[in-house]
């Protein structure tokens, strides 16, 4: 990313991992990515909208939207957050880029929302929100190339989800990656290579322990947490291996224990991870044109 526009910044707007959410607790999985003049939402977790009005950008700004996969806790405010940008007074084009099956999301959301859609642009006076959204599967490989940014993707291992993509978003010669949901996965060391900021998953195995037994399904739980997911010292061995600027933890299991602080996420990543260390929270800003951090955020 351009190194002299410090107007580029990464916000992580939802920080869990998972569908729940707890009082006073952190949202579901979403970013927003400013670089190349473009505004980017990445996966739309529950709380999206929120979130993203509260950093300052007005919805009808919204660009680009990419969806890693379709888990609900990435994927189930996607709808919502574009209808209500286009209720803000959204009026340009949004592409939202999303695995095989994003596009019937889209359609069928449209489908549900009939009624308000029509009535709105009658009323109104409103565009025809169903022809300013354009929706663009991919797999892996080259997802966009403008001239100023490039997006790449990579089949991560999240079973039993078979369409999980890590994503490459470079600009300016430099780059962020995200490695969307994943177990321990070498390949992705080599896709963030050299990467400015890794935004990888983790989890905690003490937390976890005590997330599942409070569940109505802990055994199960546990058993796909274990196989679908990161623990945080194999997310700083990814980092380690890409030879990545930062890493940012993010996607946090579980992100609301409160026996749980950033203490504990550092000793743990730091058994694989020695450079720069940022522990996730909901509203946290990195700023791109230094790798700095701001909005009072954590690093070791």
């Amino acid at each position: 990313m351009s190194g002299g526009d410090t107007s580029e910044r990464l916000v992580l707007l939802g920080s869990k991992g998972g569908p729940a959410v707890r009082p006073g607790g952190p949202w579901p999985s979403s970013s927003l990515l400013e670089v190349a003049g473009r505004v980017i939402v990445v996966d739309c977790g529950l709380g999206v909208t929120r979130s993203l009005t509260d950093t300052g950008i007005g919805l009808k700004a919204l660009d680009l939207v990419f969806i890693t996969h379709l888990h609900s806790d990435h994927v189930l405010e996607l709808g919502p957050l574009i209808h209500t940008a286009w209720t803000a007074g959204l009026a340009t084009p949004v592409i939202v880029y999303g695995p095989p099956g994003t596009g019937l999301y889209w359609q069928h959301f449209c489908q549900a929302m009939n009624f308000d859609i029509e009535i709105r642009i009658v009323d109104e006076g409103r565009p025809d929100i169903r022809k300013l959204v354009s929706v663009e599967e991919f797999g892996e490989g080259l997802v966009l190339e403008d001239g100023r940014l490039k997006v790449t993707s990579l089949r991560v291992d999240h079973p039993p989800v078979t369409d999980c993509f890590a994503l490459r978003f470079e600009h300016g010669g430099r780059s962020v990656v995200f490695s969307a949901d994943t177990a321990f996965f070498p390949p992705l060391a080599d896709f963030a290579k050299g990467a400015d900021v890794l935004v990888h998953e983790a989890m905690l195995e003490a937390g976890v322990e005590r997330l599942v037994a409070r569940t109505g399904n802990g055994a199960r739980l546990r058993e796909h947490l274990f196989a679908s997911h990161s623990l945080a010292e194999e997310a700083g061995r990814i980092a380690s291996g890409a030879g990545a600027k930062r890493l940012v933890l993010n996607h946090l299991i579980p992100a609301d224990d409160p026996a749980i602080g950033d203490a504990d996420w550092t000793a743990a990543v730091r058994k694989t991870w020695a450079g720069d260390l940022t522990i996730a929270r909901d509203g946290l800003v990195v700023e791109l044109a230094g790798d700095q951090a701001a909005s009072g955020e954590e690093t070791a």
